[in-house]
């Protein structure tokens, strides 16, 4: 129970034409609160207001235990000092300002930071921590910060993120769900992403002179859409009631993830094949041996974790949890360390088919959407990840050092690859019983990118510079790593603003429901 001045233990109850979370009264100074008398019980999750902001102060700084602003800023000031302190007790030097781990430490706190004000800007959170890592890296005074973190701890790090990425896709496809969708999902997440991924390859050909294999590389990295800015704009309309009678939401979400697992899919394949150094025969096998690779490795370890362990154990879904990302962080990482054979494209994929194969055999064993422990200890993981990926990203680019022909070039590449996406997206859903403006929303809401572009934007340069490729496959590495950045800073507000505002115009307002009623297996990854 809190304590409040003027707020007596053995308080009568408030009137019934008072809400127990609000406050019409205004705390007086012998701390009386004038024709209302509180609650004898409070609980943490209460939210009490006043209508006098001096007494709304008067009540955070008044009340005990410390709760609501203050209380938070007090948990998290307190958690990061002793986070801090023990990385000190235990590490040493490395914990102390200018140190490894104390710039990582700087940049996730500064990054949360950013998120949450990119959030009451009405901003996607990712926003403000991307642009964060570039602002530590770029600064003079601050700059320091990102540029003292180590690039194998930093490369580490953004592929553990990936890692979880690949694990909440893949759990995220369920075959009967995908199947009760009809075949409309799968054109709308396959035809606009090969054609931005021709389209983006041609254009950066020409203008920019990519080889082929970059060009493509390039097109998998930007041609992904971001079900972390998709997800919660489908929600929020899907609360509202737009789109409901049709199931659009539904569409777009089941469909971005599709779309998601095919960008990853492809760019790793091809990562591996650019990277190859051998006969002519050896590069065009590659390929295919990595594709087979990576099934195996998936079939086999996630038919594995159908039996294993036990449903009936103790502790079996925290088993589960720990078996299956155990497993994708030796799929990743482990397929980089072979860098003379070259088959650091097959991790990423085997990683995906461990979690769709996994996911079949639990949801026969009672996983659903609502019932799921692996993806919320996934999810948990993510949050806790999220701001590394977006800020380590940013910290990559340099902006003193950008190339403003690649700028240039690239916006254009941007722009004519989200034409060519759009149209395709419009002509896809052609043929269901979508109207004109229900097939321009769907277009329009493919445009958001940022959390694949994130995990797998400077994977060619890591490889690049761990490989010793040489000056000028680093400098197209770098400039794919530009052009993925700004892609993020540009698509994913705009995306989220024009599906917020285009919905009231294009869409039909239907039944409001409370939450959307996605198929089992297709959350947000």
């Amino acid at each position: 129970m809190y304590y409040c001045a003027g707020m007596m233990e053995n308080s009568p109850e408030m009137s019934n034409g008072m809400r127990g979370t609000e406050l019409a009264g205004v705390v007086d100074s012998s701390h009386n609160i004038d024709g209302q008398v509180m609650e004898d019980q409070i609980s943490s999750a209460d939210k009490i207001t006043y209508e006098s902001g001096s007494a709304s102060l008067k009540y955070v700084f008044d009340c005990w235990p410390p709760h609501g602003i203050v209380g938070s800023c007090l948990t998290w000031t307190i958690l990061v000092l002793l986070v801090w302190g023990a990385a000190i007790a235990i590490i040493g030097l490395s914990a102390l300002p200018g140190g490894n781990i104390f710039s990582l430490m700087c940049l996730f706190c500064i990054a949360v930071l950013g998120g949450q004000l990119a959030t009451l800007a009405k901003l996607p959170s990712l926003m403000g921590m991307l642009v964060v890592g570039i602002l530590l890296s770029s600064v003079p005074g601050i700059n320091y910060v990102g540029n003292s973190i180590d690039k194998d701890w930093s490369s580490a790090l953004r592929n553990i993120a990936l890692v979880v990425i690949l694990l909440r896709a893949g759990l995220g496809l369920d075959p009967a769900a995908l199947k009760e969708l009809s075949f409309m999902v799968l054109r709308l997440a396959f035809t606009p992403c090969i054609v931005e991924t021709i389209t983006v390859a041609t254009v950066t050909h020409l203008l920019l002179g990519f080889p082929w294999l970059w060009g493509l590389m390039l097109g998998f990295i930007l041609s992904a859409v971001t079900p972390a800015v998709i997800v919660p704009c489908m929600i929020k309309l899907s609360e509202e009631g737009y789109g409901m009678d049709k199931g659009i939401p539904t569409l777009v979400i089941a469909a971005s993830s599709v779309d998601d697992v095919l960008a990853i899919s492809g760019f790793g394949v091809l990562m591996g094949i650019t990277f190859a150094k051998g006969s002519l025969w050896w590069i065009i096998l590659k390929g295919p041996i990595e594709v087979v690779m990576g099934l195996v490795y998936g079939l086999g370890v996630g038919a594995l974790l159908w039996v294993l362990p036990n449903i009936e154990e103790r502790n079996a879904h925290n088993l589960r949890f720990f078996l299956l990302g155990s497993a994708g962080l030796l799929a990743v990482f482990g397929s980089q360390m072979c860098l003379q054979a070259q088959f650091g494209g097959a991790g990423a994929l085997g990683c995906l088919v461990m979690a769709f194969v996994a996911g079949i055999g639990w949801r026969r064993q009672g996983m659903s959407e609502d019932n799921n422990p692996v993806d919320d200890k996934l999810l948990i993981m993510w949050e806790l990840f999220q701001p590394f990926l977006f800020s380590l990203i940013g910290a990559e680019i340099r902006v003193s050092e950008l190339d403003i022909r690649t700028v240039g070039w690239g916006l254009v590449t941007l722009a004519v690859g989200l034409v060519f996406r759009m149209t395709t997206s419009f002509l896809v859903v052609m043929g269901g019983n979508l109207n004109i403006k229900e097939r321009m929303f769907v277009a329009l809401a493919w445009l958001p990118k940022a959390t694949v572009q994130a995990a797998i934007g400077s994977q060619a340069l890591d490889f690049a510079q761990k490989s010793e490729a040489g000056p000028e496959i680093i400098r197209l590495g770098e400039q794919v790593l530009t052009i993925t950045v700004l892609v993020i800073l540009i698509t994913a507000p705009l995306g989220a603003a024009a599906i917020m505002l285009s919905a009231p115009k294009l869409l039909t307002k239907g039944k409001t429901k409370d939450t959307l009623d996605l198929p089992d297996g297709l959350p947000d990854p």
